[in-house]
């Protein structure tokens, strides 16, 4: 259900010019179409700019009317093979993708993002905490602090280089290299003398820090989602012999979320100012059953295919209410 005025549109809404959206996402859904039909409290229409990352550029001023121009050299999907480049102002970004990747790294995008002030989901001061995987995990131990066995966390060490990577704790143990999602960059040690191996690697990775954490045998994974108001739980089951569940074939269910789970959501969901679109990623122990926060992922946060069409539609919801509450995309 789109979010309208509650009073009648005035008469020359159809004047207006339409709010841009900005949506940052290249590798699923179209946003074009999810948005069909939306329009503001002031029945301002929207436009909705689809693209990736790797085709954007900005600029943006603080002496000119035009603050902030995106140059969008691709949209998605593709309209056609033949169109031309564009310049847009957006009122408001949606960013569904990571900023960071193995093979690209957005981040000064980002910064010209926050220079300008752009209104977002999730914020743009979140988004950029979210490329350094420390910040996160940092928040998460605090929250266990703060909580106790109320917000289990996996216990860590952390190392900033090979130099300072005196490990102590239980074997075998994962490392997870820098800050990368998706499986990439972690490895199983099975012992002190593989990680000395692993530590003459490291050097090679001289501004790269790691954590070791202890590898724990699970019977299957949990992901607790929040979307705005609404929660999901789901578990994972691998199937295919990979430790690395995410990687491999995995069986999913969704799940009643239970309210141990919803309160883990929502301990997650104050971390850098408010996170309006999370997932928070667990772990079932084997044999005592006990369940252990491996990691909590924010505005890039994928969705579950089954249901998907669903929660894409309230993060359409989330982001009309946002831009509603804009004095500038309401006064003009």
């Amino acid at each position: 259900m789109w979010f309208f005025s509650s009073s009648p549109p005035a008469a020359d809404d159809a004047s207006l010019p339409p709010a841009v959206l900005l949506v940052i996402q290249a590798d699923a859904y179209d946003w074009v179409n999810i948005m069909k039909g939306a329009r503001l409290h002031n029945g301002r229409a929207l436009r909705v700019i689809q693209t990736s990352w790797e085709d954007i550029h900005v600029h943006c001023d603080t002496y000119s009317s035009a603050s902030l121009c995106i140059e969008v050299r691709k949209t998605y999907p593709p309209v056609s093979e033949k169109a031309r480049p564009m310049t847009v102002q957006p009122d408001f970004v949606l960013i569904r993708n990571e900023v960071r990747t193995p093979g690209f790294d957005a981040r000064s995008r980002l910064s010209g993002l926050l220079f300008a002030d752009c209104p977002s989901v999730n914020s743009l001061e979140s988004i950029q905490l979210f490329c350094d995987r420390a910040h996160v995990m940092g928040q998460l131990h605090r929250l266990h602090r703060q909580l106790g066995d109320a917000f289990p966390v996996v216990p860590q060490h952390f190392a900033s280089s090979h130099r300072s990577l005196m490990y102590g704790y239980t074997f075998p143990a994962v490392v997870k290299v820098g800050s990368a999602h998706a499986g990439v960059g972690k490895m199983q040690i099975r012992d002190h003398h593989q990680m000395s191996d692993f530590r003459s690697v490291l050097a090679m990775m001289p501004h790269e820090h790691c954590f070791v954490e202890p590898f724990i045998v699970g019977v299957s994974d949990l992901r607790i989602q929040k979307i705005g108001s609404n929660y999901r739980a789901f578990r994972r089951s691998d199937v295919s012999g990979e430790w690395k569940t995410n990687t491999g074939t995995a069986i999913m269910e969704e799940l009643d979320c239970e309210p141990r789970w919803r309160a883990w959501a929502d301990a997650a969901a104050g971390i850098f100012g408010g996170l309006e679109i999370l997932t928070v990623d667990a772990i079932i122990e084997e044999g005592s059953g006990k369940e252990l926060i491996i990691e909590v992922n924010g505005t890039s946060s994928g969705l579950f295919p089954d249901c998907a069409a669903a929660d894409n539609q309230h993060i359409a919801e989330l982001v009309l209410e946002r831009m509603n509450e804009l004095p500038s995309t309401l006064n003009l």
